[in-house]
């Protein structure tokens, strides 16, 4: 990947990117009340939209049961059931009739029953059945949205855009959340701000210093950076506070006085939408986006630790295996909360310093935050055409 030097770059700002050395001037904060252009200019970053082409994740799978499950995609009320068999399944979440939300109702074998008049609609959308109708009445025609959905790696992915594309895109996955050889944490991310404050703080590694003690890594150096179509990837030098070599290595998580620093490469990767990173062989996380709207983001931010160092494990019996990995599950969640509840207020500062200068430049010496800037307006882009 490229060399990087630490040229200051200018950020967060709803014009091209813009680099005051490469124009002849020094490095400085542009002043957030000055005059702005008067003539076109795109989209504010922080107002951009997203392309829908992709798979996001809406929910993990535990969390739809046998009732319906309102959740929201960018701008889109949709609501999910579970069919007679289990399968999952996605519509707009509103009867055509009034206009109320189906996710109150309740689910009849495979149909979606409106709890306002009782209405049923078909997983394809349709209405089947209308307990009043009249001998003499047709039933009507309107038709609601349905969405392609599916259960994978104990999340739910939903494809908001064209159908026609969904089986010739797969989802990203997250294949540690069932192998035998991963524990796995995962917590939610709620938080008012644009997606692309969330991306860039989980890409920009330098940020861990608000973390302290709860920071898996320490001393990134960001040494190379590579942006290929829809997929940017910062490969940081760093140490790592951990060593997974134990059983009771666990115990790091909790007793700092264990930990000890050594390199470790840390990789970050921006596969639109979603985000990982890996840190050596022992540790690989994942973000998985939900943008609720402009200002509104949920994802699930997931921490994997691996067991691959632990040779003899293999040899157990596969029911131990499974008590192992069921055992320490969600070890990690009370520290990714933690790392969240630090996270939301500068992102949420972040989106209110928006809304009072939208225009602002700031001086950001990671260029990696460029290149996902660049990725983020690319696909947004597609997403309009």
């Amino acid at each position: 990947m490229d060399q990087l030097d630490v040229e200051p770059v200018f950020i967060e700002t709803d014009v091209e990117m813009d680099n005051g050395a490469d124009q002849g001037r020094s490095p400085h904060c542009a002043d957030p009340t000055a005059a702005v252009d008067s003539g076109p200019r795109a989209t504010p970053l922080r107002q951009l939209g997203l392309s829908p082409n992709h798979w996001y994740v809406v929910a993990q799978g535990t969390e739809l049961t046998d009732q319906p499950l309102a959740v929201t995609f960018w701008h889109q009320p949709i609501v999910l059931y579970r069919g007679s068999a289990g399968q999952i399944h996605a519509i707009e979440d509103r009867c055509p009739h009034r206009q109320v939300k189906l996710s109150a109702g309740y689910v009849e074998g495979d149909r979606l029953v409106c709890a306002y008049h009782g209405w049923h609609f078909a997983p394809d959308g349709a209405c089947t059945h209308i307990p009043y109708l009249a001998a003499n009445q047709k039933l009507p025609t309107c038709t609601l949205r349905q969405y392609p959905v599916k259960e994978q790696d104990g999340f739910i992915w939903l494809f908001p855009g064209d159908p026609a594309l969904a089986e010739q895109r797969s989802p990203l996955g997250v294949p540690e959340w069932e192998h035998l050889d991963y524990i796995g944490s995962a917590a939610l991310i709620d938080v008012q701000c644009h997606y692309s404050f969330l991306i860039e703080n989980l890409v920009d590694m330098y940020h861990g210093h608000l973390h302290g003690d709860a920071q898996v890594w320490a001393n990134p150096v960001l040494t190379g950076l590579e942006v290929t179509g829809d997929r940017v990837h910062a490969h940081y030098d760093a140490d790592s506070y951990y060593t997974i070599d134990k059983i009771w290595s666990v115990a790091q998580l909790f007793v700092p006085a264990l930990r000890k620093l050594h390199p470790e490469p840390l990789d970050v990767y921006y596969p639109y939408p979603h985000w990982m990173a890996t840190l050596g062989d022992d540790f690989k996380l994942y973000c998985l986006f939900c943008p609720v709207d402009e200002t509104h983001t949920r994802a699930y931010l997931i921490h994997f630790t691996s067991l691959g160092k632990f040779p003899d494990l293999h040899k157990l019996p596969m029911v131990v295996r499974r008590f192992f990995k069921s055992t320490f599950h969600n070890t990690a969640s009370g520290l990714l909360r933690r790392v969240i509840r630090e996270d939301l207020p500068m992102l949420q500062q972040e989106q209110a310093a928006f809304f009072r200068h939208p225009t602002y430049k700031g001086p950001e010496l990671n260029r990696a935050l460029v290149g996902v800037q660049q990725l983020i307006r690319q696909q947004a882009a597609e997403g309009d055409e």
